[in-house]
């Protein structure tokens, strides 16, 4: 009998110790429950974003100053709405000329207008240029400034980026514009949106200021 007492107790204890769902790294419940409401869309945007406040707060990318690294820290958003993201009409500009634009700095990088996108928001219809590099024609630049600058985001304004594959049938998504990199450290040097590109709309869409 006593051998049977000292077997239910090691039992018991045995079960007891392996529970091993205690141990798993989980999610918090409220994370969890969000995530089941959101469209594969939404996901997409937070996969983007999360992955951009890792590489910039662990310091990854070398922008951040020392002082803002953070382990637990994200950079800051509005929230996502499919409403900012567009189907657009591109329209060539035939030989753009090739200019210097004006940067934070004394920097002068070559840009050629290489065409502009016609897109309607907010109901009303609006164009935005596109800025070919000179030393990478692959990449195709779209800095723009609207009425959300100085205030909830970046004041000098914002950027998207395009490839040529993307012409085919352009869509410009404001949940995915960024903040250049002088928004964080005052070393970068980067362009200012040229006038023709600044929006006389409010675009709650992408990425807020850093401070």
């Amino acid at each position: 009998m006593k051998n049977i007492f000292v077997y239910l107790f090691l039992l018991l204890l045995i079960v007891a110790c392996d529970n091993t769902s205690k141990w798993k790294t989980q999610a918090p419940a409220d994370q969890n429950a969000e995530s089941e409401y959101l469209s594969p869309y939404e996901k997409q945007i937070a996969h983007i974003r999360d992955s951009t406040s890792v590489m910039f707060l662990s310091g990854a990318n070398g922008v951040l100053e020392k002082g803002d690294i953070s382990k637990i820290g994200t950079l800051h958003y509005f929230p996502v709405n499919e409403k900012y993201r567009v189907r657009a009409a591109f329209t060539a500009v035939e030989n753009g000329e090739v200019f210097e634009m004006q940067t934070s700095t004394d920097r002068l990088p070559e840009y050629r207008r290489f065409g502009k996108l016609g897109f309607e928001i907010q109901g009303q219809e609006l164009v935005l240029t596109l800025y070919q590099n000179v030393e990478q024609p692959d990449y195709l630049f779209l800095p723009f400034k609207d009425l959300t600058n100085g205030k909830e985001s970046y004041g000098a304004g914002r950027y998207l980026d395009f490839k040529l594959a993307d012409l085919k049938e352009p869509i410009i998504d404001f949940n995915l514009a960024y903040n250049p990199y002088c928004a964080y450290n005052k070393d970068f040097t980067c362009p200012i949106p040229p006038r023709g590109n600044h929006l006389a709309i409010a675009l709650p869409a992408g990425e807020k200021k850093w401070h």
